[in-house]
Parts: structure tokens; C-alpha cells; sequence
């Protein structure tokens, strides 16, 4: 079993010559190190151990619970188990998406930091926790270690668990992985439970919303994506609907009051066909782009996030206002620019081109809305390899040619010159420059009480990123140098200044007293002063220090 917890339990171990012998306080810490030794490595270890017993004794054992006192320490085994490929890259990926990677596992703490650290889950300056240390903190400690949690090694079921109830009080969306069936409380209780399908036991897949087939880390990242992928095809979807939807309701009201004979722009088999438009062939054209690596570019949305954002509404109300503005300039005023005739075939064909300049007006703005974030300006990107979003397009185009030119009885349109034809198609791609206009138009979503894209009411940040931690990290590495060679050159500037005054002090006991009263003038009668050979080297400088010194701890008296 776990090493340490195995070790702990034991009394004697197998020499080499087979028998046992005591197991004493210095052989104990060898095998600790050789077992921290192995967990570095990213080396699985475990123990072997036994116990002889007697039959009574067995028969009073279960099977889940053997003794675990007085064993014999037999050795220690360390199992490789290398990352798969694609983990780490699977792992970054996860990080610039803005999601939170955290591992829980019943591995030594030595060896859950080594594979994490592997695998890219443990960052500089995050934090590794065990199981016990977890349950023992109470759940204001859990909050507060949690944003910096990153590893949770010798971990039980109960820990998961927990661990998906503290992060959902903070208002975390948390997917759970698991494969046993003691995983199963976490996977049913987390937003999202992923299970193993060939590790996994049946009642975990049944716990689980996912079940990953090849049971790879990579797949949660592809759900990741996909799961992106359809949440931004609806929202292209909405954007595109709702603007096709104010445009012919108020072309068609509009058109209807203002015209002298009551007449609506549009009839009711041309709405029907903007309306196939509008419902499935628009639904397959936004909603079969794959996703793209653009996807995991950005944080990931709040819980409670609007679905329909500020840029959203302005593409919508921009494109309509264009589309109503450009269509009843056309109704009032076409038949003097494309110089048409005042007569009934000349108003046949200026509704012809009504109709034809307001469907190829959807034409582009399908385009316009492939596009939905504020940053993303270039509508095409991608867009040789979207082939159904392609054919949606060619199909609409060519059914509009064939309405226009063999419709007329149905469809009350009058067959279009190329020049007409080509001037239709023009006012359609005036909605790509109006588009781009419109994207970059000031952000004003405080004024209108609505959410950016950008804002924290769509975004959802973690509280503290892995950019953070590794910049906090490494603020700490600098402050620790600082004090760690401050304190060096403290030292030495104390050993040098306790130097100093050795010497000063010695110098001192070499120099001749002198009475501070003593006269300056020999006296005639009075023998000589004896004298003392000062050495040159000895500086005024240093004598001058040295008797300042003096001074100081004299009280001040003077030479």
C-alpha cells in the first residue's frame, strides 16, 4: 500500500540475508528518503509488508481490513507511469482558455507534485495540499487556500466532493473527473461529470454527464471546444434572425402605410421564402462551423451571463436601421437612380430589385455574422473550410436567380438585366463595410445598461490566474535574494567593523600616556620625555580614529 503509511506500520524488515531485524529510527529515515527520492522522480511507490498470524487472528480479519501494526518491512517499489501524449499541451490549452486545471489524487504529495509539475497542472507559486491537511481546515481556510490550490494528493472520495461544494459557493462551474464508484457523489453533484469509458466502472458512467471514450485528457478539451462552438452558433444564429425579423416586419409595415396604394413591398410568398431563409437555411449555414483554436482564446462565460450582448444588439439594430434605410430610399426613389420607366413594368422591376437587393442583403449579413466577438473584424477568416456555411450561400443564391427569372407568377417578380443584377448584388455587399463600421463603433454598453462582451458579466475571471501566481512567485524569489545576500553583507561589514576595532584597540596600547595637564614646555632641570617610535604606516588617519574613539569612552577628556 502507500509507503509512508505502510512504514509507519512497521517494526522489523528483511535483510539480506532474509531474517528480521529491528527496524530502528536511522534505517527508518533512509527508507523515508528513499521513498521521497522515488516520489520525485514522478515515480507511483508502494510498499510490501507482511505479518505472520494465526488462525484465530485471521479468522477475526476481513478482507477489506487487514492489521496494520507489527508489520515486516519487506521493500519499496516505484512504477512509472508517463504522461500521455498531448496531456501537457492539452493542459496549456486549458489555462489560455481560462479554465482552472486541478488534480486530486490518492498519490504521495511528493509524487503528485512531480507529475503535476509534468504535466503543467502545478504552476510556480500554486499551492499542493494532502487530504488530511484538507479536513482538517475549516471551510473559511478551505475559501481562502482555494484560489491557489492546484494539487491534492492522498486524497478520499470525501475530498472530491468537498472540493466541488467550496468551489461551487464561490460560484465556480466545476467538472469532476472520475472512474471508480466511490467517484460517483462527485460526478453526480459537479456541473459537469466526466467518466471513463474503459476504466470506469458502471455506476460512475451512470453518474457522469460524459463518458470519455478513450479516456484521454485531450477529449475534455475537445468538449471544451465543441461546447463553445455551438454556444456561439446559437448566439450567430440569434444576431442573424433578429435582424432579418426587424427589417422585414418594419420594411413591410412601412412600405404598406406610406405607399400610395396600400401595397407592401414584399409579398406574402417572397416573405415566405426570406423566411426559409431566415429559419433553416440560416440555422445550417451558422451552425455547421467547426470549432477552432479562436475558442479557447478567450475566458469562459458566467453563469448567469445575457445571451445576447451589447455588440450583438448593435450589429442587430445597425443592420436593420441599414437594410429599412437603404429599401425605402429604393421604393421611394428607384425608378429615378436605375432610371426605370413611371409604368407598370417599370414598377414591377423596381420591386423585383426590392426584393432581390433585400435578399442579398441577408446574403452578406450571414457573413457579417460568422463573426461575433468585438475583436474578431475579418469575417472570412476560416471560411474556405466551413463548406456547409458555402453551400447554404451557392443554394440561396442560385434559388434566388431562379425565383427572379422563371418565379414571376409565383413569386411576382419580372426577370432582372445583368446591370440590375449587379447593382442589387452591390447594395447587398454595402452590409460588409457597414458591418466593419459598426464593430468599430465605441463601447457605450454602461449607458444602456447592457453586458459587453468584454465586461465581467459575461467574462468569468479567476480570482487569482496562473499569471498572477507565477508573478507573485517570482516577486518572492527577488525578495528572499535581497535579504539572503543582505544578510551576507551584513555579516561581513560586521566582521570587518569587529576587525577594526581590534586593531584600533591595539593600537591604542601601544601609544605612551600623557597627563592632560602636563605642560607643553620642557623644564630646564627636568630629564628628558622618554619618546616612542611611531611607524610611518600608522596614519594621522588612524591615529585620529583611534583616539575618538578613546574619547568616546573616556567621557569626552582630550589629548
Amino acid at each position: 500500500g502507500a509507503s509512508e503509511i505502510v512504514l509507519r506500520a512497521c517494526t522489523r524488515l528483511v535483510g539480506s540475508d532474509g531474517t528480521a531485524t529491528e527496524l530502528d529510527d536511522k534505517t527508518r529515515t533512509q527508507l523515508l528518503a528513499h521513498i521521497s527520492a522515488f516520489a520525485g522522480r514522478a515515480l507511483r511507490t508502494f510498499a510490501l509488508a507482511y505479518k505472520e498470524i494465526g488462525d484465530d487472528e485471521l479468522a477475526a480479519c476481513s478482507d477489506d481490513e487487514a492489521p496494520l501494526e507489527n508489520l515486516v518491512w519487506i521493500g519499496v517499489v516505484g512504477i512509472q507511469d508517463p504522461l500521455r501524449p498531448g496531456v501537457r499541451q492539452a493542459v496549456d490549452n486549458c489555462h489560455r482558455a481560462g479554465v482552472i486545471v486541478r488534480m486530486i489524487t490518492g498519490d504521495n504529495i511528493e509524487t503528485a507534485r512531480a507529475i503535476a509539475r509534468d504535466a503543467g497542472i502545478l504552476t510556480k507559486g500554486g499551492q499542493a495540499l494532502t487530504g488530511p491537511q484538507w479536513r482538517k481546515m475549516t471551510p473559511e481556510q478551505q475559501h481562502a487556500v482555494l484560489p491557489r490550490l492546484q494539487v491534492m494528493a492522498r486524497s478520499s472520495p470525501l475530498d472530491k466532493q468537498i472540493m466541488v461544494e467550496r468551489l461551487q459557493e464561490r460560484g465556480e462551474v466545476v467538472a469532476m473527473t472520475g472512474d471508480g464508484t466511490n467517484d460517483s457523489p462527485a460526478l453526480k453533484l459537479a456541473d459537469v461529470g466526466f467518466s471513463m469509458g474503459i476504466a470506469g466502472t458502471e455506476v460512475a458512467k451512470e453518474a457522469s454527464d460524459i463518458i470519455l471514450m478513450d479516456d484521454n485528457f485531450t477529449s475534455i478539451v475537445k468538449a471544451l471546444r465543441w461546447g463553445r462552438a455551438v454556444n456561439d452558433s446559437v448566439r450567430k444564429f440569434l444576431q442573424f434572425q433578429l435582424t432579418v425579423n426587424i427589417a422585414a416586419v418594419l420594411l413591410t409595415f412601412m412600405s404598406a402605410v406610406f405607399s400610395a396604394d396600400g401595397q407592401s413591398a414584399l409579398t406574402a410568398v417572397q416573405l415566405l421564402f426570406l423566411n426559409l431563409i431566415m429559419d433553416s437555411l440560416a440555422a445550417l449555414g451558422l451552425a455547421t462551423e467547426g470549432p477552432t483554436d479562436a475558442v479557447l482564446a478567450r475566458p469562459p462565460l458566467q453563469r448567469n451571463s445575457a445571451l445576447i450582448t451589447f455588440e450583438m444588439w448593435r450589429m442587430i439594430i445597425g443592420q436593420a436601421a441599414f437594410q429599412l434605410g437603404i429599401n425605402l430610399l429604393l421604393l421611394n426613389h428607384g425608378l429615378d437612380i436605375f432610371h426605370l420607366p413611371a409604368s407598370p413594368h417599370g414598377t414591377a422591376v423596381l420591386r423585383t430589385m426590392v426584393f432581390n437587393a433585400f435578399i442579398f442583403l441577408q446574403v452578406f449579413n450571414q457573413i457579417n455574422c460568422r463573426r461575433i466577438q468585438p475583436t474578431e473584424f475579418n469575417v472570412f477568416a476560416n471560411i474556405h473550410n466551413d463548406t456547409g456555411f458555402l453551400l447554404v450561400q451557392l443554394f440561396i443564391v442560385v434559388a434566388q436567380w431562379l425565383i427572379v427569372t422563371y418565379g414571376g407568377v409565383a413569386f411576382s417578380t419580372v426577370p432582372l438585366t445583368g446591370a440590375q443584377w449587379a447593382g442589387t448584388v452591390f447594395i447587398g455587399l454595402l452590409s460588409l463595410p457597414v458591418g466593419l463600421f459598426i464593430r468599430m463603433l465605441p463601447d457605450l454598453s454602461a449607458c444602456f445598461g447592457l453586458e459587453s462582451a468584454n465586461s465581467a458579466a459575461q467574462q468569468h475571471r479567476p480570482e487569482v490566474s496562473t499569471a498572477r501566481m507565477r508573478m507573485e512567485a517570482s516577486v518572492k524569489d527577488v525578495q528572499y535574494a535581497v535579504r539572503f545576500f543582505s544578510a551576507i553583507r551584513n555579516s561581513q561589514l560586521a566582521k570587518q567593523q569587529t576587525a577594526a576595532d581590534d586593531e584600533d584597540r591595539n593600537f591604542l596600547g601601544e601609544m605612551p600616556q600623557f597627563s592632560p595637564r602636563a605642560s607643553t614646555m620642557p623644564s630646564s632641570d627636568a630629564t628628558a620625555a622618554p619618546t616612542t617610535n611611531v611607524s610611518a604606516s600608522n596614519s594621522w588617519a588612524r591615529f585620529k580614529r583611534a583616539v575618538d574613539k578613546s574619547n568616546g569612552s573616556s567621557g569626552g577628556s582630550s589629548i
